[in-house]
This record gives C-alpha cells, sequence and structure tokens, in this order.
C-alpha cells in the first residue's frame, strides 16, 4: 500500500462532489496507485470497488503516516483537494508540519473566489478547472477538464418511448428534473412550467426526484399545496431521494430530463440524462451551454425565467418521436466528449505536471 494520489471527501453528505470522486476513482485506479480519504458513500461504487481491492481506503492516521516520505522513486505524493477545509488541511500538512507532498485542487465555481480561497488555490501545486469561464477565475490554473460520468452506469433503455409503462405511473411519457428541493435548484421554476404544460399533454407525467431537507420542508409544501389547486397531484410527482443504485434507472425512465437551477458550478444532470437517452432542456448556467448542443440534444433557455422554459419543453414534448432522437444524439455526444474516462485522463495529465516541476526543481 503506497498509494501515489491520495483523493479526499472529508464532508459526510453525499453532494455532487461525492458522485465526481465516486465516479473517478475506480477509473483512476486502473492506471495509478490511488487511495481515497474521506466519508461513507453509502450503496455507491466505492464500496464496491474497495471490496475488489482496486484501490485503498485509508483512515487519517493512515494517510498521515504514508505521507511522511516521498514516494520510492523521489516523487512527492500528491493529494487531491476540492473544498475549502481539505486545501486547509493539505496546506498545514505541507506547510507546517513539512510533509513532502503535492497538492492539487479542482476549481468548479464560476465567479471570483473571495479572498481566503483565493489564497488557498494560489497555494495549490496544481489547479484542475471544470470549464474555461472557471479558470478565468484562476490565474495557476493548469489544465480545463470536464467533468465527465460513467457510461456504465448510465445507459439507455433498448426502449426509450415505451419504457415509462414499468414505473406505474400515470401516462405515456415522463418529464423529470433530479437534484434536491430547494430554490437554488430551481424546484419552483419546474414546478412552475409543468403548471402550465401538463393540461395540454395528458400523456406527460412530470417526476421530481431528490431529497428535501428539513430546511426546505416550507418551501417544498408551498410547491405541493400549487400542485394541488390545480388537480395536478397526479401527475407531478415527488419521489424522495432516491438511491444512488436506482438514480439510472429513472433518468431511462423519463424520456426529457430538465435542469433549470439558479446557479450551478458545472452541473452533471444534463450528462447524466443525455448519457440514459433523455433530450435535455437546461438553464443558462453551470456549463450547460457546454453539455446541450442546442436544437440538437436539447435546449438551453435564460436561467430564473418560467415561459422560455415553457416553449422549449413545448417543442420537445410535442414530438416524443423527435425528442427520442435527441436523446440518441446526446448519448453520442457524451461518448465522445464527457466520459469518465476523459475527465481521467485529463487529471492525470496535470499529476503528471506536477511531478514534471518538482523534478525541475531539483
Amino acid at each position: 500500500m503506497n498509494p501515489e494520489v491520495i483523493v479526499t471527501n472529508i464532508k459526510k453528505r453525499f453532494t455532487g462532489v461525492s458522485g465526481t470522486v465516486n465516479a473517478l476513482l475506480p477509473v483512476q485506479a486502473r492506471s495509478m496507485n490511488v487511495a481515497y480519504l474521506g466519508s461513507d458513500m453509502p450503496g455507491a461504487t466505492i464500496a464496491a470497488e474497495q471490496a475488489a481491492a482496486r484501490f485503498t481506503r485509508l483512515r487519517f492516521w493512515q494517510a498521515l503516516r504514508l505521507s511522511c516520505t516521498r514516494l520510492p522513486d523521489g516523487r512527492k505524493r500528491i493529494w487531491h483537494v476540492r473544498r475549502d477545509p481539505e486545501m486547509m488541511l493539505a496546506i498545514f500538512l505541507r506547510d507546517v508540519l513539512r510533509l513532502p507532498i503535492a497538492l492539487v485542487f479542482t476549481s468548479a465555481a464560476k465567479h471570483r473566489h473571495s479572498w481566503f480561497p483565493r489564497w488557498l488555490i494560489a497555494k495549490m501545486d496544481g489547479v484542475v478547472s471544470t470549464t474555461p469561464e472557471a479558470a478565468s477565475y484562476v490565474p495557476n490554473t493548469n489544465r480545463v477538464v470536464p467533468h465527465g460520468i460513467s457510461l456504465e452506469r448510465f445507459s439507455p433503455p433498448s426502449d426509450k418511448l415505451n419504457i415509462w409503462q414499468r414505473t406505474g405511473l400515470a401516462g405515456k411519457y415522463g418529464i423529470g428534473v433530479f437534484g434536491r428541493v430547494r430554490p437554488d435548484k430551481g424546484s419552483d421554476i419546474y414546478v412552475e412550467a409543468m403548471l402550465k404544460l401538463l393540461p395540454d399533454f395528458p400523456d406527460y407525467t412530470a417526476v421530481i426526484a431528490g431529497l428535501c431537507q428539513p430546511q426546505h420542508e416550507e418551501f417544498k409544501q408551498a410547491l405541493v399545496k400549487k400542485i394541488a389547486a390545480q388537480g395536478l397531484s397526479e401527475r407531478i410527482i415527488f419521489l424522495g431521494e432516491i438511491a444512488p443504485a436506482e438514480v439510472a434507472a429513472w433518468y431511462q425512465n423519463v424520456l426529457i430530463t430538465v435542469a433549470c437551477p439558479r446557479y450551478e458550478p458545472f452541473g452533471l444532470t444534463p450528462l447524466e440524462g443525455m448519457a440514459c437517452g433523455c433530450a435535455v432542456v437546461a438553464s443558462d448556467t453551470g456549463a450547460f451551454k457546454m453539455i446541450v448542443e442546442e436544437g440538437v440534444t436539447g435546449h438551453v433557455v435564460p436561467t430564473e425565467e418560467v415561459d422560455p422554459l415553457v416553449d422549449a419543453l413545448r417543442g420537445v414534448m410535442q414530438d416524443p418521436v423527435r425528442a427520442a432522437g435527441m436523446g440518441r444524439l446526446g448519448r453520442e455526444r457524451v461518448e465522445k466528449m464527457f466520459s469518465v474516462e476523459r475527465e481521467a485522463e485529463g487529471i492525470a495529465a496535470v499529476y503528471a505536471a506536477v511531478w514534471a516541476n518538482q523534478a525541475k526543481r531539483k
């Protein structure tokens, strides 16, 4: 057990970062000796891959002990961090305890960081940015590497136009939004659009797949009441939190994936939907303009505006065969541009650059 890279994910709650780490680690482990330091991710790939000995899961004291020495060939071990607390910890280990480690950070934020995160990021030995816009706010970016997804986990069904029947819900086709139920995810925007559209499209049922935390329960209940007032409680369904192992099946079930957050640093839901053969309609945030090929795999509409979302969805919903065709093209686009294998290759190039810079300094 002598990993070249220690990947950290110390936040307990399963988040988008957790999902990224979960997808990447098994792929990274195919070509390098990588270890994981972080929280449990119940039902996620990490547990299965760890059991298969594809990579090592470390406790903090084990990571600390390993990091006291360089690798056998003289390289510094890399800690790959993705959050401010992880950067703070790694900087303390390197600069205060003087451990021979190098630090790589992934930046996704599409805004200028406040002074403290900027200071932390400036201390990194290597930086990966997920989009060109994110890179524009981080002068020491080494490489732009878009997030990718597992094409094995997220795959299209054999019959997209008829698979909805297996859900047991009303209608012939499904339309879904995936993510936590809260204002910044645009749950209310989606519901408003569905209230306008579903009366004209009796073949469709809308689902909302995602956890609602206690602080957002009042927000959710206001949506539930609005839906009930229009008599659509049987056609706009809150599924609650979906187990990680079941998420891909729900993307397969729906014909159209909607992603309408008010803000998103990158956003994986359009990729996951496209990989499962869905047409996608997304708001203009995150990396959605880079992901969705306008008019080909779906549409990107202005953020926070209901009417443009309604107009774009109407055009897709009225022709299910065309929607399924968009989904097929979306799958092809993800295969070419946004696989997790491509992401792992890009990150490996940043690791290599960090090690090369170390060699130059000797």
